[in-house]
């Protein structure tokens, strides 16, 4: 039976377990230059230490002005690549392997002077509003996502993730609530995501996966569901997209603006999980799951009843860098804590 400290191999990625640290953004590039620091640094090779089989490197753009923040990461320059490459060597020196999220965020680049977006739809009242996108600007836009990928594999990633949940460009496309065109990707909702992912694999070794993040329910009056979530899920499998890291929501705020938020997210453990297991068993694909997983024996149980493929475990792994290795001590099983470790943890079975 399959358990959390299982090892997981899909194509040429080869984890030593099913924990993952997924994308969380920390808003802490200091020069505003989207250059990874020596805090990212610290950060991610820490979880590494900290037993995590996957990292996926946060929210990371693909032009400057597709940043939630200045603060956040960029992948839209060579300059880029040297510190992305490091924090890579880093991680792969303590067993664990690295993905990163490459992004834009539409409407909801909150510093860009005029942000843009498949239409003139604000995020809430206090935004700006968007420029829509001419028809050319789309097709260079998923230039600049495959130029970010190529970026990507140059520092070294073992895997790719495209961020096509929580409101941002991708899930704005695929959204009939945020995508009011009449061109061709607004006649089909699932083209841009799906050329995106097109390009990303144009640049990606053939043997390394593609993860796509998606929200499979959102939580507006008229938004889609599960239902519709899976039409464009099955598009963007047949486009190239290997995993499916499920969560949900992030169309738009609780209560105000536009698109107003009509019911709040779950609070309850693993509330996201029935989502990712209807994604895993309607396409037969793998799946991560996320959202209140932090709890190991949880996390675990989602693995061995086959809901999921791996378990992504963030504001566990944001309080403790070494969750993965608390969690093999807590659940028995065999984990590599560093030999500096050893005298701080029970013994397991290894």
């Amino acid at each position: 039976m399959k358990d959390l400290f299982t090892p997981y191999e899909m194509m040429d990625l080869n984890l030593k377990n099913r924990v993952v640290m997924p994308p969380m953004c920390q808003y802490s590039v200091t020069d505003k230059d989207g250059i990874a620091t020596d805090w990212h640094y610290m950060h991610y090779v820490s979880r590494a230490i900290g037993g995590a089989g996957l990292i996926i490197i946060e929210m990371t753009d693909v032009e400057p002005d597709g940043r939630i923040s200045d603060f956040d990461l960029g992948i839209w320059s060579d300059k880029q690549i040297p510190a992305l490459a490091r924090i890579v060597e880093g991680c792969h020196a303590y067993g664990a392997k690295v993905g990163i999220q490459i992004a834009h965020a539409g409407r909801k680049a909150e510093d860009a002077a005029v942000p843009v977006a498949p239409s003139a739809i604000p995020f809430d009242a206090e935004s700006k509003t968007p420029r829509e996108l001419t028809t050319a600007e789309v097709k260079a836009m998923i230039e600049k996502f495959r130029q970010g990928v190529a970026r990507a594999v140059k520092a070294g990633v073992d895997v790719i993730e495209l961020h096509g949940a929580h409101g941002y460009l991708i899930h704005q496309f695929h959204s009939p609530l945020t995508n009011h065109r009449t061109d061709e990707y607004g006649q089909d909702l699932t083209r841009f995501g799906r050329e995106v992912i097109r390009a990303a694999k144009s640049e990606m070794p053939a043997g390394m996966p593609l993860i796509l993040r998606i929200s499979a329910k959102e939580y507006v009056e008229g938004g889609y569901g599960i239902n519709e979530s899976l039409e464009f899920s099955k598009a963007y499998k047949e486009a190239g997209a290997d995993i499916f890291h499920v969560s949900t929501g992030g169309e738009g705020p609780i209560g105000v603006g536009p698109i107003a938020t009509s019911e709040k997210p779950g609070s309850h453990a693993a509330y996201q999980v029935p989502l990712a297991r209807a994604i895993k068993q309607s396409l037969d694909v793998p799946v991560i799951a996320v959202g209140r997983l932090d709890e190991p024996a949880l996390a675990d149980a989602v693995i061995g009843n086959g809901e999921a493929d791996l378990v992504a475990v963030g504001r566990g792994m944001l309080r403790n860098p070494y969750w993965a290795l608390e969690a093999a001590v807590q659940l028995n099983k065999e984990a590599d804590i560093p030999k500096q470790y050893k005298f701080g943890f029970p013994r397991t079975k290894k």
